[in-house]
């Protein structure tokens, strides 16, 4: 254990280095509670046996009063003009409610060893479209398109004499994963009215459709109350802009006992070998770490 990474592994970012190894991206805390980026590297046909484990962060956190000064978390990687891509979130603390969270981008040119922040600032940040935060962040590459599926805060909500934050799950476009267009499009909304937070959308294109993958909780005591806490949902669409919600063909759900018998969330799906594989936290929001799950008796 290091002094960045006292707690957590939160936020699995799968990366495939080949047909052997996978490169996994994740968030752990460090004494004050600030999120680090690092990695593991896994056997791909037994994720659970680690093969490599990176002694330091990734990223340095950023300046004073910068977007990214508390916090960093991988988000989604891609590659992109014999580049890594790696999305991550950045956190900064607010007054009036607990966080702020935007976008940033680092790029590698050493496969995915090293990154360098793309700038400053964020890349997708506040704007008339998303004027409280925006969160995780999966991008889905498709010929010379990127679609991007980013988590929306609509508003903060008082619980308990606690603000909570609400959010759902948008769209945008970009053809160089730097500039992104947004038109504020949902494609995951709330499904009742308990239901507050969608977040961590993994999307998998295949022949005719798409699949997507996120985390679901209540409004609000969704931290230690079991019933409130996150599940896993799933939707499917046919063009990757529209979706329709069916979380009843999910396939998982909390274990009886262990390390994810009070909540699951932020999945990461990837395929292996022809077949599905999702990695994802379970409880305390990473604090019990990540596991994977395998895909069977898929009627898709």
């Amino acid at each position: 254990m290091h002094d960045w990474d006292v707690t957590h592994a939160q936020v699995p970012v799968v990366d495939t280095l080949d047909q052997k190894i996978l490169r996994i991206y994740y968030a752990s805390r460090d004494s004050e509670g600030r999120s680090n980026a690092s990695f593991i590297e896994v056997e791909s046909t037994n994720p659970s046996k680690i093969i490599y484990k990176h002694d330091r962060p990734i990223l340095t956190l950023g300046k004073l009063g910068s977007f990214d000064e508390s916090g960093i978390m991988p988000t989604c990687i891609i590659q992109m003009n014999h580049k890594k891509y790696l999305y991550y979130i950045g956190w900064s603390i607010r007054k009036t409610v607990p966080y702020q969270n935007s976008i940033g981008l680092a790029i590698s040119v050493d496969d995915g060893l090293s990154f360098e922040k793309f700038s400053e600032g964020p890349i997708v940040g506040v704007n008339s479209t998303d004027p409280y935060f925006v969160g995780t962040f999966y991008v889905l590459k498709e010929h010379d398109l990127l679609r991007g599926y980013y988590l929306s805060c609509t508003g903060w909500e008082m619980h308990n004499g606690k603000p909570e934050p609400l959010y759902v799950l948008k769209y945008a476009e970009s053809y160089d994963g730097i500039n992104w267009n947004r038109d504020g499009k949902v494609v995951v909304n709330f499904s009742n009215s308990n239901e507050g937070g969608l977040v961590s959308a993994s999307v998998i294109k295949e022949l005719h459709s798409y699949r997507m993958w996120f985390g679901r909780r209540n409004k609000s005591d969704y931290r230690q109350n079991i019933i409130n806490s996150y599940r896993l949902g799933y939707a499917e669409s046919v063009d990757g802009v529209v979706w329709t919600r069916k979380d009843s063909l999910v396939g998982i759900d909390v274990s009886p006992s262990g390390w994810d018998s009070e909540m699951i969330s932020y999945p990461y799906v990837v395929k292996i070998n022809n077949q599905l594989v999702m990695f994802y936290n379970g409880n305390g929001f990473g604090r019990t770490g990540f596991g994977h799950a395998i895909l069977i008796n898929d009627n898709e």
